[in-house]
């Protein structure tokens, strides 16, 4: 069997997989795997005729069948497409009010299958994943499967307008840090509803093994370099003589779900699986799992318990599928960058929509953890240090942005040409822009693409004071350019702004705007009033930018 490299780990590590490169395999059998995953594919087709949304015979199926190298009927992950689509029809793009994880699991089984979870029905799946707090409220299972899902095709978050803590990655991998045991793995409960993590919790294999899935990208950062070596120790340290685990679902009896789910973390993190840590009397975690085969090609789910498992089997299946990928070198099980296509899929590197302007670009991140001390816990925080770490927005000093201060129409228009990545114009357009002034090439580009006009054919005010309904038709002008739709007919204009106490007070020619920014997301529609005519504050402006890019997809 070809033996994986592991990136990432200590010296002490790295060393210790050198060594076991030289071994030869272990109780390994490249024919042996292709031949197990061929029975056990074949008994899930038997048994998932038609995969539904559900947890058992559904998105894990797809899941080892589609990343196998087992044939497969198009028809069968076209099938499966269709009933996802009737499911989002009748649940919305939250397919749990408290479950977040149904929403990773089918994003994992949607992208397996060929198919974009950002489309589907008309509905955007990864959306759920940009509430931290309804992610994280299940428990550790939550932000482990949030980052799988999302790192399987490097989905970008994107922005949810009702959460209460915009997500990132870097929150969900702290969330999972925070809960790892003293003895270096982690259980169901350790640290739920934010508490501490006891002295005295005692981690497991299979929370274990999946946290160390979610955190396998992720060895560049110290913090989770130290918390895998941790747990791979623990694993080593716990698995016993037949080279499996116990399991706390099984009342410690031998499990093989245990073995699984250690199984896979060591194929994502690139580790053998006959490195000595996890061989023990030369039984490897293949042959233990192995040892709980049928006949039929299904799999128990103890060494107590007879029959076969439908849940443990189609574990099975996917782990002997991530073992036969890294013995072929072929991309981990969660990496999904090379599944075959079914679908409309737009690529995880795409820039933008497909009907942007030739010069809109994405601007990447260049200042990365630029913050400020005014916005900590500030509701727009997010937003304003997504854009700072571009350098689409700066502060008023370095270490503070002044969230509250109004801004200027010189100072929106070169946020917003920033925003977008426009080429510059240089020049200027206006009488009362003058060509040397600090925001005249901003201005000059801004008018050039439309996005803003003057105040007269030849003044433009730079210094006066914005206003909501002019940051919402600049905004609008922005998403244009982006190739999102601002078009809007009477009719819903009028009922989208007939939701607030003073929508009369929009004038006419910032009605159409206001109604694009509130149905899109990118004002938040929570509020009682419109309040058009007041000064917009900065943190305001960051938020409505930082929401229309990632509508746009240029984040």
């Amino acid at each position: 069997m070809k033996k994986l490299a592991k990136k990432g780990l200590s010296a002490a590590v790295a060393i210790l997989l050198a060594l076991s490169l030289a071994t030869p395999a272990i109780g390994l059998d490249n024919t042996a795997i292709d031949s197990a995953v061929d029975s056990v594919a074949a008994f899930m087709l038997r048994t998932v005729e038609n995969p539904q949304v559900d947890s058992v015979g559904g998105e894990w199926a797809v899941i080892g069948l589609a990343r196998s190298g087992y044939s497969v009927p198009d028809s069968y992950y076209e099938n499966y497409y269709l009933t996802v689509e009737q499911y989002v029809r009748e649940h919305g793009p939250i397919l749990h009010d408290r479950k977040y994880t149904d929403n990773s699991r089918v994003i994992l089984g949607l992208t397996a299958a060929g198919y974009d979870p950002r489309s589907v029905a008309g509905h955007d799946l990864t959306i759920a994943l940009g509430d931290f707090e309804r992610t994280i409220w299940q428990g550790i299972n939550g932000p482990i499967f949030a980052l799988i899902a999302l790192d399987s095709y490097d989905y970008p978050i994107p922005v949810n307008p009702d959460a209460k803590t915009q997500a990132t990655r870097d929150l969900y991998i702290a969330e999972i840090l925070r809960r790892q045991t003293p003895d270096g793995g982690w259980n169901l409960t350790a640290g739920s509803g934010g508490s501490a993590v006891g002295s005295n919790e005692i981690g497991d294999a299979d929370l274990t093994g999946m946290a160390l899935q979610a955190l396998a990208k992720y060895q560049s950062k110290p913090d989770v370099q130290n918390a895998t070596e941790l747990a791979l120790t623990f694993l080593s340290g716990i698995q016993d003589s037949m080279g499996g685990y116990g399991s706390s679902f099984s009342g410690g009896s031998s499990a093989v779900e245990s073995a699984v789910q250690v199984l896979v973390a060591l194929c994502e993190l690139g580790i053998p699986i006959d490195d000595p840590r996890f061989v023990k009397n030369g039984n490897t975690l293949v042959d233990n799992v192995l040892s709980y085969k049928n006949a039929d090609g299904s799999y128990r789910h103890s060494s107590t318990i007879s029959g076969n498992n439908q849940m443990s089997t189609e574990q099975v299946l996917y782990a002997l599928v991530a073992v036969q990928r890294a013995s072929e070198s072929k991309n981990s099980l969660y990496r999904m960058s090379d599944t075959v296509r079914r679908g409309e899929f737009r690529p995880a590197d795409a820039i933008g929509l497909s009907g942007k302007h030739d010069d809109v670009n994405r601007v990447p991140v260049t200042l990365q953890g630029k913050t400020f001390t005014d916005v900590r816990n500030h509701a727009n925080q997010a937003a304003i240090e997504a854009l700072a770490e571009r350098g689409i927005i700066t502060g008023k000093t370095e270490n503070s942005f002044d969230p509250n201060a109004t801004m200027t129409r010189a100072e929106f228009a070169t946020i917003v040409t920033r925003a977008l990545g426009l080429p510059v114009r240089q020049g200027s357009t206006f009488m009362d822009v003058q060509a040397n002034a600090w925001f005249a090439n901003a201005i000059n580009t801004a008018y050039y693409y439309e996005i803003v006009t003057g105040t007269s054919a030849t003044t433009f005010n730079p210094n006066g004071t914005i206003t909501r309904q002019e940051a919402a038709v600049m905004i609008a002008r922005a998403a244009k350019l982006t190739g999102l739709n601002t078009a809007r007919t009477d009719a819903e204009i009028r009922d989208t702004l007939a939701a607030f106490g003073d929508y009369r007070t929009v004038a006419s020619w910032a009605q159409e705007s206001m109604a694009f920014c509130y149905s899109e997301g990118i004002l938040d529609d929570a509020e009682f009033d419109i309040q058009p005519g007041i000064a917009i504050r900065r943190c305001e402006v960051a938020e409505m930018l930082h929401r229309m890019l990632s509508k746009a997809l240029l984040l």
